[in-house]
């Protein structure tokens, strides 16, 4: 039976969990384009979602410690980050100059599984924020519920599977607006202007930490 305490840390792991995962970034836009295009969107959606759970589990085991242990890791991760979010933010671009390359699901042609799913997973697992958001602030607050940090983490993790649920299959209540092919050039500057700066900011991040 869940007690007071137990459900505490569970709202305060769903709380926190939804708070750092909200915001856009790189995971969040390649969710998003896949719901708008119909594609792939329940293995995209289960990816993310299981992945950050994996992330929660090992931030409570205390492989944020680990990390934080050695200092060279942040840096190495960093750089490898920034690396493969400028190259996709460089193809966003080239789609949103170029109106040939525009995708939109009747027009555009479709992207096997298998590349939609090593996308997915180069986005989560090569992105340094999660690393330090999901392992190292979630694993140190998780914590702090002393015996009920394990239901602070089914609380992070429920967010995370709500969230990814929500956008992934909630974006095609926006294809009306996405119909025009002027909106997918839109979207994809954005999503070029965000993969780029958190790019710039993730190398600037490890310049920092050598």
């Amino acid at each position: 039976m869940l007690t007071a305490p137990a459900l505490v840390a569970a709202a305060s792991g769903l709380v926190l969990g939804l708070g750092l995962i909200v915001a856009i970034g790189a995971q969040n836009a390649f969710v998003l384009r896949q719901g708008l295009r119909l594609e792939h969107v329940l293995v995209v959606v289960a990816v993310c979602a299981l992945s950050d759970v994996a992330l929660i589990v090992a931030g409570v085991l205390g492989a944020g410690s680990v990390l934080s242990s050695r200092p060279w890791l942040i840096p190495a991760v960093c750089f490898a980050g920034a690396a493969f979010l400028l190259g996709y933010g460089l193809l966003a671009a080239r789609r949103a100059i170029r109106p040939a390359a525009l995708l939109s699901e009747s027009a555009g042609a479709r992207v096997g599984i298998a590349a939609t799913v090593a996308t997915c997973l180069a986005l989560t697992w090569l992105n340094p924020h999660v690393y330090l958001d999901t392992v190292v602030l979630l694993g140190s607050t998780a914590s702090t519920y002393g015996e009920h940090r394990w239901e602070f983490a089914v609380g992070a993790g429920v967010g995370s599977i709500v969230w990814f649920t929500a956008l992934g299959f909630g974006a095609r209540l926006l294809r009306p607006v996405f119909a025009r092919p002027a909106a997918w050039r839109v979207l994809d500057a954005v999503i070029a202007v965000v993969m780029i700066l958190l790019a710039v900011s993730l190398a600037v991040r490890g310049a920092g930490e050598l």
